[in-house]
């Protein structure tokens, strides 16, 4: 029997793609999760990324491109996926993608990302869902 199960939380590196892959939408970003390490030289310990692409499949991702920004901490909780291509060069290709199960903000949107109307004034929107719908557990 194997597991393949990885929980990492980092910060995304880019803002999010949402693109269609057949019948379905895909949203796909990177986050860079440090690693600490000791420098053997100054004996200080350093930050060292490693970043990795996320994908997000579905009714999940769509939300979640409304609302996930560059730089915005998340916590994913997913399986580990190997992906292999040639290139245009001929050249064999390879990268472990995350496909994310749970995407969990650790930190809130930046300005200009989805937010939740302000006042009485204004009707939330059916088609969008509210931040709380897609929060399902903050771990702190």
């Amino acid at each position: 029997m194997s597991i393949n199960r990885v929980v990492v939380s980092g910060n995304l590196t880019r803002d999010p793609e949402l693109r269609q892959a057949g019948a379905t939408t895909v949203l796909q970003f990177g986050i860079a999760v440090n690693e600490r390490r000791k420098n053997s030289q100054t004996e200080q310990w350093e930050d060292h990324p490693n970043f990795f692409d996320v994908l997000v499949w579905g009714a999940r991702g769509e939300g979640l491109s409304r609302v996930l920004t560059k730089g915005m901490k998340v916590a994913i909780e997913g399986k580990l996926r190997w992906n292999q291509w040639k290139a245009q060069d001929g050249t064999n290709r390879s990268k472990v993608e995350i496909v994310a199960d749970n995407v969990d903000f650790m930190s809130a949107p930046r300005d200009g990302a989805a937010k939740a109307p302000q006042g009485d004034y204004a009707a939330p929107d059916a088609a969008a869902p509210r931040v709380e719908e897609l929060v399902e557990d903050i771990p702190f």
